[in-house]
């Protein structure tokens, strides 16, 4: 797939630039919008991006509490993340700071990524609230979208979502801020749902909004999960398409990968994997509704808590990931 003209101009600004920002983002088919030139997001910060995502995720507990965003939080954030991707930073700043959210500018130490942070302005916020966050990778155009919507819950999913962010350029990572089994309450503080806080069922949330806004703008999107490994004891790895099927033959290719790193793998499409296939997931709703790929993926616990095996489900991710990028 080649850049559009815009496309290739921001990567030339990119190169120039010495304050990081983004591109806009096109479609996997080339359908989408150009990209347009980066919006300054401010000097960069030194982090370590993997600890720095992971020290955010360990605060995350079930004993957390989680506010049920309003509508009009809902959109500012969106709009924020669409601002930034369309290269303005004022408006972006501007949507951000009516619900207390901020940009910041990072450099990943291992490697030099750039990214931009998209997060609560103040730790107080983030704990009290749990809207989570977004990171942007500054090195091309927005191609694609990892969502994690179950950090915690579903353990070390993050480190899936961080591995490819990290390892194919065009990446928007989603992170849920609050366990799935956080108490909740609404912004008017009347208490709500037990399930208040599962961002992948309620279509009420941040998280639901910005995976929204990117699949509006063809980004496809790739879900990561978790299951115990009593529940489908002959797999490792369950791949879906969701509701629809404008990502199956991704999801083939997926399905490929694994199995060529000697990972076992339930294909939905072929046969029954339990209660774990995903059709479900609002996030998958709406990109079938729009016509944009999605990718649900249920690791096993026995991959998750192996950096070898993770590592592993991440470089077969990112067959399909840098071709959508590419």
């Amino acid at each position: 797939m080649r850049l559009k003209s815009g496309g290739a101009r921001a990567l030339a600004l990119l190169a120039v630039l010495t304050l990081v920002g983004l591109t806009g983002c096109s479609s996997p088919a080339g359908s989408g919008p150009p990209a347009t030139a980066p919006a300054r997001v401010g000097t960069p910060g030194s982090v370590d991006l993997r600890q720095r995502i992971t020290d955010f995720t360990d605060r995350i507990t079930a004993g957390g509490r989680y506010q049920v965003p309003g509508e009009r939080d809902r959109r500012a954030v969106a709009d924020g993340v669409r601002a930034l991707l369309d290269g303005h930073r004022a408006g972006a700043e501007r949507a951000l700071a009516k619900v207390g959210y901020t940009v910041r500018a990072l450099v990943d130490r291992d490697g030099g990524q750039q990214v931009a942070e998209i997060a609560d302005a103040t730790a107080d916020g983030e704990a009290r609230r749990g809207w989570g966050r977004v990171y942007v990778d500054l090195r091309g155009p927005a191609r694609w979208q990892v969502q994690v919507p179950h950090p915690t819950a579903d353990l070390r999913t993050e480190q899936l979502g961080i591995g490819l962010l990290r390892g194919t350029p065009g990446g928007v990572l989603v992170l849920a801020g609050a366990h799935r089994a956080a108490g909740g309450s609404s912004t008017e503080g009347a208490a709500d749902a037990p399930d208040v806080a599962d961002v992948a069922h309620r279509r009420d949330s941040v998280f639901a909004a910005v995976s929204d806004a990117l699949a509006d703008r063809e980004l496809p999107a790739v879900q990561v999960h978790g299951f115990a490994d009593s529940s489908l004891p002959d797999q490792d790895v369950v791949v879906s398409t969701g509701k629809g099927d404008a990502g199956l033959r991704w999801a083939r290719r997926l399905a490929g990968e694994l199995r060529a790193r000697d990972l076992r793998v339930c294909e939905v499409w072929e046969r029954y994997c339990g209660r774990l296939e995903g059709r479900t997931n609002v996030e998958g709703d709406h990109a079938a509704a729009v016509g944009v790929p999605f990718l649900h993926v249920e690791h096993n616990r026995r991959v998750r808590m192996d950096d070898g095996l993770v590592a592993e489900a991440v470089a077969a991710l990112r067959e399909v990931t840098r071709r959508w990028g590419g």
